[in-house]
C-alpha cells in the first residue's frame, strides 16, 4: 500500500495536468511515480523532462529501454 497517495488528473494544477496528458498520449497511462511526484509540481516537471530525455534520445530503441527498466525492477524485487 502506498504511503503517499498518487494524485489523479483532477487533483493537480494545470501544468501537472499537461504532463499527465502527455503521458496519456504517449503511454496510455500515468505512471504512479509521476502521479505521486505531482504533490510537488516542480519535482514532477523536472522528473518528466529527465525521463523524456532518457527515453527519447540516443540510439537505443525506446522499447528496449522500457524492457531494461522492467527487468532491473524485477531483479531488485521492486514493483515497476
Amino acid at each position: 500500500m502506498a504511503r503517499i497517495k498518487p494524485l489523479t488528473p483532477q487533483e493537480v494544477d494545470q501544468e501537472s495536468q499537461q504532463i499527465f496528458e502527455a503521458f496519456l498520449r504517449q503511454r496510455g497511462n500515468i505512471p504512479n511515480m509521476f502521479r505521486t511526484l505531482a504533490h510537488r509540481p516542480e519535482l514532477l516537471k523536472t522528473a518528466y523532462k529527465h525521463f523524456s530525455t532518457i527515453l527519447n534520445t540516443g540510439t537505443v530503441d525506446i522499447r528496449l529501454k522500457e524492457m531494461v527498466g522492467v527487468r532491473v525492477s524485477q531483479m531488485n524485487q521492486c514493483e515497476y
